[in-house]
């Protein structure tokens, strides 16, 4: 970003310059329920309704705060919520591990297989991809596996789970779907423990998009993203689903909100992660009514004078 676009960004939106700080660490030390406050308003432009949340990116931030219960660590915790996973549903559904180091630096990729997929245990986004060793750029994987793996994840916006992870990195199995290119991911939006919405991420290495389903499959025109287009690219309703939704359903059961995420390769389902708070809960929705709307399907404890 040039200085110039800089100053115009901070002009038009003053909060911006919060959004520049924090990726600095600089106010690491600001309580996290103004950082949230500040942090919602530079995404959104809105100022944070936590007295008597309604939006669906409210309730989260909500959640961000008064939800903290220390067994949610494991269940974001890439390696340890594969014990929970194999308690819960079974291993049948884990996706094979390759290995686990302790750091970056101790991982031999000579003795990996020819395709891989490593990934941080305690972030979002740190994981490098191989689908052909033979043209697998080592020192950028390193490179960017060092750079997620210094950084507590909790900071970027106060997600509480995040907090105590102890970092790792895993292998897993690299897998495609029936396309052989690409791997979709469905990932299944549960409130209070009942699956509503699939979204359906593909053509990640290209453009990343998104389509989006109910339950039924019937596809549903609107963005929970910008950043991620709903191109209504069609695709069959696959033959798992009911069995998705069964797990879904069932894992979700005690969470206000939840998102699950599956695979689908080789008519086999496997389950990928767990995650409380998608993009941190500071989504900007398209049409945004779409935020009341997913909102009221949260329906949160009313302990006013316990939790706020």
């Amino acid at each position: 970003m040039s200085i110039v676009s800089g100053i115009k960004k901070v002009t038009k939106n003053p909060h911006y310059v919060i959004l520049a700080l924090n990726s600095k660490h600089l106010i690491n030390w600001i309580p996290d329920k103004m950082f949230l406050k500040l942090v919602y308003k530079a995404y959104t432009g809105r100022r944070l309704n936590l007295e008597d949340p309604r939006l669906f990116s409210e309730k989260l931030q909500w959640l961000k705060l008064y939800d903290r219960k220390p067994e949610y660590t494991q269940l974001v915790d890439k390696l340890e919520v594969r014990q929970f996973f194999k308690e819960q549903i079974g291993e049948e559904y884990l996706i094979p591990l390759i290995g686990v180091w302790n750091k970056p630096d101790d991982i031999d990729f000579s003795a990996l297989p020819n395709q891989f997929v490593l990934k941080c245990t305690h972030d979002s986004g740190g994981y490098v991809v191989c689908a052909d060793k033979s043209r697998f750029d080592v020192s950028s994987a390193e490179k960017r596996l060092r750079k997620h793996y210094k950084e507590n994840y909790f900071w970027q916006s106060r997600e509480y789970p995040y907090k105590n992870i102890k970092p790792r990195i895993i292998g897993e199995k690299y897998m495609v779907d029936e396309s052989g290119v690409e791997l979709k991911d469905y990932k299944i939006f549960c409130f209070n423990g009942k699956p509503e919405y699939i979204l359906v991420d593909f053509n990640r290495a290209v453009s990343h998009a998104r389509n989006i389903y109910d339950t039924e499959w019937n596809y549903i025109p609107f963005m929970i993203n910008k950043r991620y287009p709903n191109p209504s690219r069609v695709f069959e309703k696959p033959k798992q689903l009911t069995k998705m939704l069964e797990i879904a359903k069932k894992l979700s059961a005690p969470f206000y909100f939840i998102r699950i995420d599956f695979y689908i390769t080789e008519n086999r389902l496997y389950i990928g992660e767990l995650t409380f708070f998608p993009n941190a809960g500071l989504n900007n929705f398209e049409p945004h009514e779409y935020d009341a709307l997913l909102g009221n399907l949260i329906k949160l404890p009313n302990v006013k004078n316990e939790l706020r």
